[in-house]
């Protein structure tokens, strides 16, 4: 994906390039990006997709007073049969292939690199076990930017698990690259210490008859804003976007997303789920997540099969979670489509069925947390990351009280 919308000035609309200078046309709908920080305006709350995101806390990598970085993420990553990691310059012609920065943050960050870590599935290469990555922030106080790509070749199959832990200032771009036939799954943790600040976006691109599963889990740091953008290049392609998120006191999560349909005969699902608890003795701010999902389905796109959905459980007072699904739809000659969101506190006749057969109200309440974001784990195919999972759900229910 290369720039697709461009200023307009008084002599006319700047001519639209992708970073090799190749002219591309704009479509209607396209979603603005660049690979130059200088094509981004310095958000504002008056930028759609900047209007619910605090700012003041962004520590100024947003408005160009701090972009000078100690290094790049560290990504570790064991190499093994049909996978290779490759450490490669940002002018290799693989990196951004997914799509360009849509953001100013997401810009600056591309610009600064100067490596990318690309690791690839050899063609028809199926991966029993699951490929662990781990990305280390640079630590308090310090900026990293950073650029992976993961790459499926046609025919392949693999899972990846990646695990973002660590404190500092992140931005990135994550690239899921899916050949025709192939089939990617990827859990991505934000395991993150309480001082991180972390923005990226994630760039997802399928091909014909293949599938993506990306599950986003995200439970640390105190501000993380991910933006992934979704697309097809043919048609029979899949697409499963999942994700899990729990906000405490002093946390604003944020989940941006785009499911761009544009080719015919595609199938898009979307699943987030969110839990937000306070403290009213803190002093921290209110714990705050906010959902975006966003579903566009061209007039080409004949035969697409689609739905998104998000449901926010508010277990304290003094939290608040936003949730906006929007669909667009340019053809009548779909299989479906839908959306749903909730924000909204514990089902009461759940925990009324419970303490009705001896079950005290405490455990209940746990109870009810549980299988409400069982749905989402369950959906995930590592066993021990469902494990995992469950036992920091488990652990976030205990340091709330419930």
């Amino acid at each position: 994906m290369t720039d697709t919308t461009s200023p307009t000035t008084a002599t006319g609309p700047t001519p639209v390039t992708d970073r090799y200078g190749v002219p591309v046309t704009a479509t209607k709908g396209d979603q603005f990006s660049s690979f130059d920080v200088g094509a981004f305006e310095v958000p504002s709350h008056k930028d759609e997709i900047w209007r619910f995101t605090p700012l003041k806390r962004l520590r100024g990598i947003h408005d160009g007073s701090r972009v000078t970085a100690t290094g790049n993420v560290l990504v570790s990553v064991a190499e093994r049969a049909g996978l290779t990691v490759e450490s490669v310059g940002t002018d290799d012609k693989r990196i951004g292939e997914a799509g360009a920065p849509r953001d100013r943050v997401a810009a600056q960050a591309f610009s600064s690199v100067d490596t990318a870590t690309v690791l690839t599935v050899a063609k028809e290469t199926v991966l029993a076990d699951p490929v662990y990555v781990t990305v280390d922030g640079p630590g308090e106080g310090e900026l990293a930017y950073g650029h992976a790509q993961i790459r499926l070749e046609p025919f392949a199959n693999a899972t990846f698990v990646v695990d973002q832990r660590g404190g500092g200032t992140i931005a990135e771009n994550v690239e899921f690259i899916v050949g025709d036939s192939a089939h990617l799954e990827v859990v991505l943790i934000q395991d993150w210490d309480d001082d991180a600040l972390h923005l990226a976006n994630h760039h997802l691109q399928v091909g014909r008859d293949s599938t993506l599963t990306y599950t986003a889990v995200t439970f640390g740091g105190e501000l993380v804003r991910i933006a992934p953008l979704a697309t097809f290049t043919a048609p029979g392609g899949t697409v499963n976007i999942n994700g899990l998120y729990y906000a405490d006191d002093g946390q604003h999560i944020e989940h941006r997303l785009l499911v761009d349909h544009s080719v015919p005969h595609c199938t898009s699902r979307v699943l987030y789920k969110g839990a937000l608890q306070g403290d009213a003795t803190s002093n921290l701010p209110d714990a705050h997540t906010v959902w975006i999902g966003e579903v566009l389905i061209r007039a080409a796109a004949e035969g697409t099969d689609t739905y998104e959905m998000n449901r926010n459980l508010v277990l304290t007072d003094g939290a608040r979670a936003d949730s906006v699904p929007n669909l667009e739809i340019e053809t009548g000659e779909i299989a479906g489509a839908g959306h749903a969101s909730a924000v909204g506190r514990f089902d009461e006749e759940h925990l009324f069925y419970l303490m009705s057969r001896g079950i005290a109200e405490d455990v209940a309440r746990r109870l009810v947390v549980r299988g409400f974001f069982g749905e989402v784990i369950n959906r995930i195919g590592v066993p021990e990351v469902r494990e995992r999972i469950a036992e920091a759900v488990e652990l976030e229910l205990q340091s709330s009280g419930i």
